[in-house]
């Protein structure tokens, strides 16, 4: 049980895949502008991870060791497209996925999906490979969500699109919506996040 929760918490907290190891950077800039698109890319990637980890458990005693970065591709690719169909399927979720463009389609090469897959769904059983994925799809979205959260307010004054600080005369700052500062800011929230880590090691 121990081990479980260790492997439901360390992805969110002490070992999360964009402060700690540092992946997933590319998504994490290109889709932060606002909350909803940031938001659906969370919920695509835990989607993602905790699916194809779970597959790939499930078959991990049947994949020639020779061919295994070529199922682990096509397991992944096929949850992508699944994704991204049914994103296109609602009217809702549509104007999302046509703004994040090829981002959801870049999942299949993002590093915390097959890193995930390699380093422990092809060791261990389906459910905790399972948890694995989808706690590190966690891990990823919540960034994504903190980063979305302050650029969305300082740029443009709203939150998932309702007017909060435009309500008091804030105009928005166009320098916040630029690639350059999502760098900054994720660079803050990644300092953020290790200086408590140190703090909770050194008590």
């Amino acid at each position: 049980m121990s081990k479980l929760k260790e492997t439901i918490l360390n992805p969110i907290l002490k070992g999360n895949p964009i402060t700690v190891l540092v992946l997933g950077i590319c998504s994490s800039l290109a889709v932060t502008v606002e909350l909803k698109g940031a938001l659906v890319m969370s919920l695509s990637v835990i989607v993602v991870t905790g699916i194809s980890s779970l597959i790939c458990s499930l078959l991990r005693n049947t994949i020639p060791n020779r061919v295994r970065i070529i199922v682990q591709l096509v397991v992944v690719a096929m949850m992508v497209i699944l994704v991204d169909q049914v994103l296109k399927a609602f009217e809702a979720t549509y104007a999302i996925d046509k703004q994040l463009s090829v981002y959801i389609g870049l999942i299949i090469t993002n590093c915390i999906v097959m890193g995930r897959i390699e380093a422990f769904a092809l060791g261990n059983k389906p459910i905790p490979s399972l948890l694995d994925g989808l706690a590190n799809g966690v891990g990823y979205g919540l960034i994504l969500l903190i980063v979305a959260f302050f650029r969305e307010l300082l740029g443009s004054g709203t939150l998932f699109g309702i007017p909060v600080l435009t309500q008091f005369g804030y105009t928005g700052n166009g320098l916040v919506i630029l690639p350059p500062m999502a760098l900054i800011i994720l660079g803050c929230v990644i300092w953020v996040h290790r200086s408590i880590d140190k703090d909770l090691q050194e008590k």
